[in-house]
């Protein structure tokens, strides 16, 4: 720990504060030494767990020296395989429940400097906004308790953040780990008309899982979900799922034309790019096939409002979709 041993770590612990001067002396020692050992990581871990008086210094200079430890330090450099993020979530978010805006950004970071990362990070980071939506409580919520059911617009773009950073620039379709996490949070909204820019990236999400499992070419995730600056006005006497149902469809056409056949050696190609992923991470990658859509898309035969208006869409895209999705769009169309 040589970057630590002229360094007040014990004091700051007994007083429970870090203070700006201590980040400045921080950074000057991990920056003369330009290594973090694990003990040190850990020594920082412990300081901002313990230390509840942080100065706003502290934030930045935590996330950037564990990411820098974590991405650019550990073997393989520039990868974060899954017994490393098990390690991190086993430290920072016990039982998959994160207590700290800190470590949730850090994660966040993690996810977004990595070239590739195991989706399990992803779904963890995922399922601190669900918690924020499902029982209004945790690090996202400290400033807005007791609003469980809904959505905050800084929280929806933090998911298409943590999306961005998993799929890197690679064309990754959402996984089904990720699309669990995101129809949960569909479910618990209670009046997910309330907030269009999360209609627009949910559509958007599962319309990506959707064509993926029909065997279409899927953009990057940043052409897949990036947010359109759309903006509908009622015309003449709409009814709310009408008018949801325009402002879907003009969200998804914007992105249509991403969405390719593929051929054969496409297949064949975006298999073995999976693989690749998958040997560097040491940790599946679960697809969100057609059977599992089929059956979570209004999974108690009533579809949310978001779904509606998404299976009105994709009812017109039906000869591009897999044949049970198909069947299954049919039916949902007739419940809604």
């Amino acid at each position: 720990m040589s970057a630590l041993q002229s360094l007040p770590i014990t004091e700051m612990l007994q007083r429970g504060s870090i203070h700006d001067v201590d980040v400045l002396r921080l950074r000057g020692a991990f920056h003369n030494d330009g290594f973090i050992s694990a003990d040190e990581a850990e020594a920082l871990f412990t300081l901002n767990e313990t230390c509840q008086q942080q100065d706003p210094a502290w934030a930045e200079f935590y996330i950037e020296a564990l990411t820098d430890h974590l991405v650019s330090q550990v073997e393989p450099e520039g990868y974060l395989t899954a017994a490393e993020a098990k390690r991190l979530t086993d430290r920072i978010a016990p039982g998959g429940v994160v207590a700290r805006k800190s470590d949730l950004d850090l994660i966040v970071n993690v996810l977004d400097k990595s070239r590739w990362s195991p989706v399990s990070l992803s779904r963890i980071a995922l399922q601190q906004v669900k918690r924020a939506v499902i029982d209004g409580d945790g690090p996202l919520r400290e400033a807005h308790p007791n609003q469980a059911g809904t959505i905050r617009e800084c929280e929806v773009e933090l998911i298409r953040r943590i999306l961005y950073a998993f799929g890197g620039d690679g064309h990754v379709a959402i996984t089904r780990p990720e699309a669990e996490v995101l129809f949960d949070i569909n479910d618990a909204i209670l009046d997910p008309q309330a907030n269009a820019a999360w209609t627009d990236l949910f559509v958007k999400a599962v319309t990506n899982a959707v064509m993926a499992a029909s065997g279409q070419a899927v953009p990057t995730r940043e052409e897949a979900l990036r947010r359109d600056a759309w903006l509908m006005e009622a015309k003449g006497e709409l009814s709310p799922l009408a008018l949801l149902s325009a402002m879907v469809s003009s969200s998804l056409d914007a992105v249509r034309a991403t969405y390719q056949e593929q051929s054969a050696e496409e297949r064949a190609l975006a298999r073995l790019e999976q693989q690749r992923i998958e040997i560097i991470t040491n940790e599946e990658i679960t697809q969100a096939e057609a059977a599992w859509l089929c059956g979570r898309i209004g999974r108690d035969g009533h579809p949310t409002p978001n779904e509606a208006a998404l299976v009105a869409y994709l009812k017109k895209e039906s000869p591009k979709i897999h044949p049970d999705l198909q069947a299954a769009v049919e039916r949902l169309a007739r419940a809604a």
